[in-house]
């Protein structure tokens, strides 16, 4: 079961004006299952993104990036679950695109105007006529406040649906942020482990609405890990439809800022605590680094660490893991006498070894937590990061056995 997380509530995620969502069931790997999404955005609205950098990166990807690129207008995004269209060649990007073609035919505009996105299982053709076959029914359940149905039909191997809204008050009108994601396993940044999409009503301009998508994945989505492997589908979508009435500039821009990047953290932190077999939420804190970039080395040789994370697992204080993971993450001339380890409140390693205070009864008592906090207190800087992870159970190993049956 997912760690400390609870299903979002319908009546709790609000609708943003200028945008609506319908779903289907297109029987896409299997039937009476959501699986197909269509969003449809009023004319005018603004979209920007962050993709996988995977080298294999799926049709739609490519597709979709083409169409950002274009600068025609997106009016209508397309997402179907139970099939990847990754690594299937020249047919999977004609398939992207007739699935771009049939909607934008349904909806009346340009095919460009069209993003698609796709996730399930890599290299297996896209079923395209069950695609198309289930337009109209999406098309017909178009609504404003269908947030909690569509977070449901972009899951694959999510126990629950992810989905998250917040208000802010900017120029004395309250502008409204609401965001979806999917992600439970082949979670790794390098952007962005998942697919998410979040809408707001403010008015913004491309080139700033995607420093803000960027700025937001930064500090959200490419600070998770659940098992180290990039998808080839990843992509974070940022939408603003520009119906309340407030124009984001430089001015006012680090009010929405703020409250994007925090909806973007509740939906990778959700991941995380939803990561497949997961029954530990784990918070890395690196302090005191010279940059960000050796923090977050050495935080994921923590959070990759299968010994580490079986050890969590286990709930055994097996700590002098951590410390070998600190010591390959690749920081060269790092000091190993003057780092400290935490685990919660609980001082574990100082002064190159197993400090004096340490108990094993103390760590015993963290370990048997769900939610736990590694601290390691670098003393060669001012620079922190943190990042979030889970452990290894069997069932991670029985989930992603399985995945194709």
């Amino acid at each position: 079961m997912p760690v400390n997380l609870l299903a979002p509530v319908a009546a709790q995620l609000l609708p943003v004006a200028g945008i609506s969502l319908g779903i289907a069931e297109a029987g896409i790997k299997r039937a009476d299952r959501k699986d197909l999404l269509v969003i449809k955005l009023d004319e005018g609205a603004t979209v920007a993104g962050v993709f996988t950098t995977n080298r294999f990166c799926a049709a739609p990807v490519i597709v979709a990036r083409k169409h950002l690129a274009a600068g025609k207008g997106i009016r209508a995004l397309v997402i179907n679950t139970g099939n990847a269209n990754a690594g299937t060649g020249e047919q999977g990007l004609s398939a992207a695109r007739s699935t771009c073609e049939a909607l934008a035919k349904l909806l009346g505009c340009a095919p460009e105007q069209v993003l698609p996105y796709s996730t399930g299982v890599i290299m297996e053709p896209l079923p395209v006529d069950k695609i198309i076959a289930g337009m109209p029914q999406a098309i017909a359940n178009l609504k404003a406040d269908n947030w909690f149905d569509a977070a449901q039909a972009i899951m694959t191997t999510d126990i629950v649906a992810k989905a998250v809204s917040r208000q802010v008050q900017i120029n004395g009108k309250t502008v409204t942020v609401t965001g979806m994601s999917k992600g439970s396993g082949m979670i790794h940044p390098n952007m962005a482990t998942m697919l998410g999409y979040i809408a707001t009503d403010a008015a913004i301009a491309t080139p700033l609405l995607q420093q803000i998508v960027s700025e937001a994945a930064n500090r959200s989505f490419n600070c998770i890990t659940v098992d180290g492997d990039t998808s080839t589908n990843d992509a974070l979508m940022l939408i603003a439809s520009g119906k309340s009435g407030v124009t984001i500039d430089a001015a006012n821009c680090a009010a929405l800022q703020a409250v994007v990047t925090e909806v973007a953290t509740a939906l990778a932190q959700a991941i995380v605590r939803d990561g497949e077999g997961a029954t530990k939420f784990i918070t890395i804190q690196i302090e005191g680094g010279r940059d960000e970039a050796e923090c977050k080395k050495i935080g994921y040789a923590i959070a990759h660490s299968p010994l580490v994370k079986t050890a969590f697992f286990a709930s055994d204080p097996n700590l002098g893991r951590i410390l070998a993971a600190i010591g390959y993450a690749g920081v060269s001339d790092l000091n190993v006498e003057t780092l400290k380890l935490y685990l919660d409140d609980v001082l574990v390693a100082e002064k190159g070894g197993r400090a004096a205070s340490y108990q094993e009864a103390d760590g015993q008592r963290v370990m048997q937590q769900s939610d736990i906090t590694i601290c390691v207190v670098l003393n060669r800087g001012a620079v922190n990061a943190t990042l979030w992870t889970c452990d290894f159970s069997y069932d991670y190993v029985k989930i992603n056995a399985s995945y194709r049956s």
